[in-house]
């Protein structure tokens, strides 16, 4: 059930969640409370930090894929879980008050029927319909969920999805350890200080698991790659949206890199990183990552224009990240107005060979996001 709700890009449903726009008729008002920073310094530690940080105002677990099923056809997944507190009612002493809100958001691409299909649900954390620990990973939503077991470097996420259009269940094991991005985890994405989050990822993933579509159940494999991110941190004042990839390599090697994008196109911030198998991770600098749009799709839907190529420059290589199908588009603008493009694309070498498949995200195109 989508529960009536729109589609949610992952930041921007927890901009609205956690500044308490679904609990603004609330009767009762909390007095402002002092918040957390992000701050360098302060290192990731595992296996804590795979689990939920209730204390920053956002959080979320995201995992995207591409998928092979038996007849060689190919899927695109994307599963979503955020968590968010509402700041209005943490002194709530009523047992009712939603304290934290979880938010899942799932969507399947079908490549060779080109479409994309997608669903969400949303819940306030207890009452045993929704949470998200502390320990480790492990985040639910009446029956979607997504729980983490194994060590530190030797991870299997389960994921289950029931959709009204789709569902799937997925194993996805790491093959190599997280990918800590930033500075020990530390990651800016803006001028100041405080524009930044806790943020690691895990490339790589090794998935199986079954894909149920069009009533037809069939097993799936592929590679998948998961971010997990929290923090309180705004954008920059001048700031509209992001581009952003995250590629599995087909050599093992894991790239990452992304751009905050201002209303007149240019990038106010960068960065990213870029992992070969059995190396140091190499962190980029903000002026070592260059975007530069290609070839272009406009939405029958919102009739905002999207850049559905890219050229990305990174200290490792010049790439070209190609989308695999122009209409990923979600369009919320029915009900909020969220509007956002994600969707399965691969990646290209300098000479036009396909090195790696992953996805792109774009927001702020058909409107500027608030963050």
């Amino acid at each position: 059930m989508s529960n009536g709700l729109p589609p949610f890009d992952r930041r921007q449903c927890l901009a609205l969640l956690g500044m308490g726009t679904l609990g603004a008729h609330a009767s009762w008002v909390a007095p402002a409370a002092a918040h957390p920073e992000v701050k360098p310094g302060d290192a990731l530690r595992f296996p804590r930090d795979f689990g939920a940080h209730p204390e920053f105002r956002t959080e979320w677990w995201y995992i995207t894929g591409r998928l092979r099923t038996a007849d060689r056809q190919t899927l695109g997944f994307q599963v979503t879980f955020f968590r968010s507190r509402v700041d209005t009612a943490q002194d709530n002493p009523s047992q009712f008050a939603a304290k934290q809100l979880i938010l899942a958001h799932a969507a399947l691409t079908d490549a060779a029927g080109r479409q994309l299909l997608h669903d969400q649900r949303i819940a306030r954390e207890g009452l045993g319909l929704a949470g998200a620990s502390t320990a480790d990973t492990h985040v639910y939503l009446k029956d979607w969920s997504l729980q983490r077991s194994g060590s530190t470097t030797q991870s299997l996420y389960q994921a289950q999805v029931k959709a009204q259009a789709f569902s799937f269940q997925l194993g996805m094991r790491s093959t190599q350890a997280p990918l800590v991005q930033g500075q020990a985890g530390y990651s800016r994405k803006g001028p100041l200080p405080s524009q930044a989050s806790r943020y690691y990822s895990q490339p790589q993933l090794a998935v199986t698991g079954q894909v149920t579509l069009k009533g037809q159940t069939q097993a799936v494999t592929g590679q998948a790659w998961m971010d997990h991110e929290c923090g309180e941190g705004l954008l920059a004042p001048d700031a509209v949206g992001w581009d952003w990839i995250g590629m599995n390599l087909r050599d093992g090697s894991a790239l990452m890199a992304f751009r905050v994008r201002r209303a007149d196109g240019s990038t106010s911030w960068s960065g990213g990183s870029f992992r070969a198998p059995g190396q140091a991770t190499h962190i980029f600098k903000p002026e070592e990552v260059r975007f530069t749009p290609g070839r272009t799709w406009q939405s029958p839907a919102t009739h905002a224009t999207y850049p559905v190529e890219w050229q990305v420059i990174t200290p490792v290589g010049r790439f070209t990240v190609h989308a695999l199908l122009d209409a990923q588009e979600l369009a919320g603008q029915q009900s909020t107005g969220t509007v956002y493009w994600e969707g399965l694309s691969e990646l290209r070498d300098a000479d036009q060979r396909v090195v790696g498949e992953g996805y792109l995200e774009m927001t702020g195109y058909a409107k500027p996001m608030v963050l």
